[in-house]
């Protein structure tokens, strides 16, 4: 009874999905009631996760694991994923994306979020990736009735199955040469002398950058962003990349850890080849949400220089830098749901040419975002990039530092581009007017826990102290 307790959040949030669905099936027209339904559910999940926060427990022959960190980026997706529902809400309607399938398909990823994240396991980590996967390949092709949305779709689904395909091959190799499915188990018979060991580390490594989509492994990212529907891009853009990260960690903190040197040079590469490319690449996009998608790959680039470091500070700066990163996004797509020309939704960076003079508070809205997203302080983004580089450091690797400011610079180009756009060019068309409280307080809340994060910077360290030794 006691392992079914541990395990009480993932068994309602089933539970939750089983009774959504019979609801939408037997229904008509039952989406708003089972989006309503999955938000009560959501919040239902994070009560009983906080109710029992900074338990540690191993179940099912050591293979589930309960802890503070688990904890931790399960309540981040969640109230994520909540705010995604809501900001996104009349998007969906208006896009004719309301079937009550969409919020079901997006808990199924979340269920498999749950047990990635609490995988001590090779067999169930895979077992989550590939329920998270499936729900992601439905999702990127939702609108079934776009070309654009359709091809996107179809390349994310070929190459996330090849890059799943590889880290399945690569947790074999590894249960082969440690005999071990086990990640504490593994840790404890994995040396630098494993050769074999040490090549399926490298498969690994490369799906799970894939899932970040991190450099060289991001040829998707662009297109997907582009081409999904942008409340399925917000989702991706927060939500998989938050879980991505956090499996990383876990990899590297427990079954990589004895094997630092070999994995580090891997880590260093990826995250300066991200950080480079992303920054560059988004200096000539002129669609916004492909600007974002090139934005995104050089944050992973940040994030996982954090990564890089293999000590527990740096662990705890990338949740840091993650954490910030999807209030960023969250406030930023909740700005996207406002533009709207005529009745049709627009993602042209041109057409917020003189948003200042006519939608002051939007204008200010995107300025305190983007220049957050560019690490300008007092912003939020500031620290987190500030807590990245301070471990970087700390570890004596300079090069990598030196180059992450190099790129911070380059990237604020392209966020400073927006914002000239938007306050200093003549207006081309005008903004429909647009009453969506939903959308308007998430604006609001991301852009004031942004501006006020200065404040108190530290308080987040207080709360993920005594998650790394």
């Amino acid at each position: 009874m006691e392992n079914l307790n541990l395990i009480l959040p993932e068994i309602v949030l089933f539970i939750g999905i089983c009774t959504i669905l019979m609801v939408g099936v037997f229904l008509k027209n039952s989406f708003q009631t089972v989006l309503r339904l999955s938000i009560l559910f959501l919040i239902s999940v994070i009560y009983l996760i906080l109710k029992d926060w900074g338990g540690e427990a191993q179940i099912f022959l050591d293979s589930f694991k309960n802890d503070k960190f688990s904890d931790y980026f399960k309540v981040l997706i969640l109230i994520s994923s909540i705010f995604v529902f809501i900001s996104s809400n009349q998007f969906v309607k208006d896009k004719n994306l309301h079937k009550f399938e969409y919020p079901i398909i997006i808990m199924f990823s979340i269920l498999g979020m749950f047990f990635m994240l609490s995988s001590n396991d090779l067999i169930l980590f895979y077992l989550g990736l590939e329920l998270q996967s499936l729900s992601l390949y439905v999702l990127a092709s939702i609108d079934r009735d776009n070309i654009i949305s359709s091809e996107a779709g179809i390349k994310y689904f070929v190459l996330s199955a090849l890059s799943s395909g590889l880290l399945l091959y690569g947790c074999s190799l590894l249960y082969g040469f440690t005999g071990s499915t086990n990640f504490e188990n593994i840790s404890n018979s994995l040396t630098s002398q494993n050769i074999g060991a040490i090549f399926a580390m490298v498969f690994i490594l490369v799906g799970l950058a894939f899932k970040v989509s991190a450099v060289p492994f991001h040829m998707w990212t662009p297109d997907v962003y582009q081409g999904a529907p942008t409340s399925i891009t917000n989702f991706f853009a927060v939500v998989p990349k938050a879980v991505g990260l956090a499996v990383i960690i876990r990899f590297m903190d427990l079954p990589f850890k004895n094997i630092l040197e070999e994995w580090q040079i891997i880590i260093v590469f990826i995250s300066i080849a991200s950080m480079i490319l992303g920054s560059v690449a988004a200096i000539g996009q002129k669609n916004i949400k492909r600007l974002l998608a090139y934005s995104s790959i050089s944050h992973m680039g940040y994030a996982l220089a954090g990564v890089a470091t293999g000590t527990g500070y740096g662990y705890t700066s990338t949740i840091i830098y993650i954490t910030i990163y999807v209030i960023m996004n969250i406030g930023t797509f909740a700005c996207l749901y406002l533009m709207k020309v005529n009745g049709k939704y627009t993602e042209k960076i041109d057409d917020l040419s003189g948003l200042s003079k006519q939608k002051p508070l939007l204008a200010f809205s995107f300025l305190i975002l983007f220049f957050s997203l560019a690490g300008i302080p007092p912003l939020g983004g500031f620290f987190a990039k500030f807590f990245v580089f301070m471990s970087v450091i700390e570890s004596e690797l300079y090069a990598l530092a030196i180059i992450g400011l190099l790129t911070t610079v380059i990237s604020a180009f392209y966020y400073l581009k927006v914002i000239k756009v938007i306050y200093f060019d003549e207006t081309k068309v005008n903004l429909d007017e647009i009453r969506n409280v939903t959308v308007k307080t998430t604006i609001v809340l991301s852009c004031l826990i942004l501006s006020l994060f200065f404040i108190s910077p530290s308080s987040i360290n207080l709360l993920l102290s005594g998650l790394f030794i």
